[in-house]
C-alpha cells in the first residue's frame, strides 16, 4: 500500500473534519454523510490509484455538499419569494386556451397525464444526477481525463451559477401554487407533485424519498434539472463517445425538460433559464476561466495528478 504524504493526508482529514463539524452543527449528521465520508477516507487511502479517482470526484463532492448546505441560510432569508409574479408570467408568455379559461402548462397536464406519460417522466427525472455523473466516471476510467476535467468543473461552475440565483430571486415551483395558492410558507416540505404517480404505479417510493429530503422548495429558478444533460450533451460531443450514446443523451435532455413542467416541478420559464444557466456557464468556464495563465496552470496540475 502506497499512503499520501504526510501534507496529503493532513490537508484531506482537516477538510473532511470541518466538512462534517460545519454539517453537524448547522443541518444535522446523515447517514449518508458517514457514508460519502467514509467512501471518500477509503478511495484516498487504499491505494495511489483510488487516490487519484478520489480527487477526480471532488468536482461533485463539492456540488453535493454546497447543495446541503443551502440549508443553513435559506435562500428566502435573503429576498423575498416570488410566487404569483412567476405564475402569472408563465400564463402570459406560455398560457394555454381551454374550455375552462387559460392554463399554464403544468395546470394543463395536471388535468391531462396518462399513465404512459407518468412512467416515462419517472424514467426520465431518475437520470438527472446519475447520468451526468456515470458519463463522467466512463470519460475518467477511458482515460479521457482532460475532457472529464473540464466537464466536471463546469458541472459544478453551472451549479454555482444556479445556486445563486436561487438567493437573488427565490421563487417557489409550480406545485406549490396549486398546493398551497400564493402565500410564503416557509419550511414548506418538497413534494412530488406528479411524480408521485410514478411512485404508486410502480410500488416504489424513489421520489418521495427524494423530495422529503429536498434542500429548499423555493429553489425553482433556475431549472438545474433542465441545465445537467445540456453539460452532459456538451462534452459528449468533444468526447470519443459512440453516436447512439450522443443520441440517447439529446433524448434524456428532451425528456427531462418536458418532465419538469409535466410533473409540475417547474414552470417553462425555469427550464429556458436553465438551459440558459448551462450554457452560460460552458461559455464562461471554457471561452473565460480557460484564457487566464493561471487557471490554465492549474488545469494542467489537476489533469496531470489524477492521470
Amino acid at each position: 500500500m502506497n499512503l499520501p504524504s504526510t501534507k496529503e493526508s493532513l490537508t484531506f482529514l482537516i477538510a473532511l473534519a470541518a466538512w462534517m463539524i460545519v454539517t453537524a452543527l448547522f443541518i444535522g449528521i446523515r447517514p449518508e454523510h458517514w457514508l460519502m465520508g467514509a467512501l471518500l477516507a477509503f478511495l484516498f487511502f487504499i491505494t495511489p490509484s483510488t487516490r487519484k479517482l478520489a480527487i477526480a470526484l471532488l468536482p461533485f463532492v463539492v456540488f453535493a455538499i454546497s447543495y446541503d448546505w443551502m440549508r443553513i441560510v435559506p435562500n428566502y432569508e435573503v429576498n423575498p419569494i416570488d410566487i404569483k409574479g412567476l405564475y402569472e408570467t408563465e400564463k402570459d408568455w406560455f398560457g394555454i386556451l381551454t374550455a375552462e379559461g387559460t392554463l399554464t402548462p403544468n395546470e394543463f397536464f395536471h388535468i391531462h397525464y396518462c399513465a404512459f406519460m407518468d412512467f416515462m417522466a419517472g424514467i426520465f427525472y431518475l437520470c438527472w444526477v446519475p447520468v451526468p455523473i456515470l458519463f463522467g466516471l466512463g470519460l475518467y476510467f477511458t482515460r479521457q481525463r482532460k475532457v472529464y476535467l473540464h466537464f466536471a468543473l463546469v458541472f459544478l461552475f453551472v451549479n454555482i451559477l444556479g445556486f445563486i440565483g436561487y438567493y437573488i430571486h427565490p421563487a417557489a415551483p409550480p406545485w406549490y401554487v396549486m398546493n398551497y395558492g400564493f402565500e410564503p410558507i416557509l419550511n414548506t416540505p418538497g413534494d412530488v407533485a406528479g411524480l408521485g404517480r410514478f411512485d404508486e404505479m410502480t410500488g416504489l417510493t424513489i421520489f418521495h424519498g427524494l423530495y422529503g429530503r429536498n434542500a429548499n422548495v423555493f429553489a425553482a429558478v433556475p431549472s438545474l434539472h433542465s441545465a445537467y444533460m445540456v453539460v452532459t450533451l456538451f462534452y459528449a460531443m468533444k468526447a470519443r463517445c459512440a453516436t447512439w450514446l450522443r443520441i440517447a443523451f439529446a433524448i434524456i435532455m428532451a425528456g427531462i425538460w418536458f418532465t419538469a413542467v409535466y410533473s409540475g416541478h417547474h414552470y417553462l420559464i425555469d427550464v429556458i433559464l436553465g438551459i440558459l444557466c448551462a450554457l452560460l456557464g460552458i461559455f464562461l468556464f471554457e471561452k473565460g476561466l480557460m484564457k487566464i495563465p493561471a487557471f490554465q496552470t492549474f488545469m494542467k496540475k489537476y489533469t496531470r495528478y489524477i492521470s
